[in-house]
């Protein structure tokens, strides 16, 4: 029953689209009202587009971003995704991110560094297409796909089974059908195993 109701859903979402009837400023905004409460205490988004899920996040974005909001929120860290270098090593309590992961050629060394800077029990929240269904939209309704988009079969079980297994974290929620054609994940960092103790020195007895 509840797939059945997700499914209507999808359908009255893409009806809305199609008839540009829909509120939704942008992809985080379709989300927001699920994701928002994951992203509590210091943090950043990603690709935010112009449209930070919180207010209080700091954007990051390219330079000049190809996707932006007219009157939105400004750059504040512009550059590249894969490299945070603006950040130490677990600093944040959350990093967002909404259609970007799907861009790179190493989604999983990308998830890496995003996990870097978060703070033990901080969280990554990722929302982004599923491509097939993505592009399955498009073509129904005569739009152009974003020709940035690196594999044809992302989805979100093609991004668990690419992260490193070295990185603890737990998945705190997740989706692989939401909204129009999308996908949301959100992991918790894990604290790193306990360091080995470093073996006590025993002083050779006096002659």
């Amino acid at each position: 029953m509840i797939h059945f109701l997700k499914r209507v859903k999808i359908k009255i979402d893409n009806l809305l689209r199609r008839y540009r009837i829909g509120r939704w400023r942008s992809g985080t905004d379709r989300c927001r009202a699920r994701l928002a409460r994951y992203c509590e205490g210091y943090g950043i988004d990603i690709g935010a587009g112009g449209d930070p899920i919180k207010p209080s996040a700091i954007t990051v974005d390219l330079p000049t971003p190809y996707t932006s909001l007219s009157n939105g929120a400004p750059v504040q860290l512009g550059g590249d995704a894969r490299d945070l270098r603006w950040f130490r090593d677990g600093v944040l309590d959350f990093v967002y991110s909404s259609h970007v992961l799907e861009d790179f050629e190493h989604p999983g060394e990308v998830v890496r560094e995003w996990l870097r800077v978060l703070k033990p029990g901080g969280t990554l929240v990722i929302y982004c297409p599923d491509q097939k269904r993505y592009v399955e939209y498009c073509r129904a309704h005569r739009e152009t796909s974003n020709p940035y988009h690196f594999y044809p079969d992302f989805s979100l079980e093609f991004v668990l089974a690419r992260i490193p297994s070295d990185l603890e974290y737990t998945i705190e929620h997740r989706d692989p059908e939401v909204d129009l054609y999308s996908w949301e994940l959100v992991i918790r960092k894990q604290p790193s195993a306990a360091k080995p103790s470093v073996d006590r020195i025993v002083p050779a007895p006096l002659d």
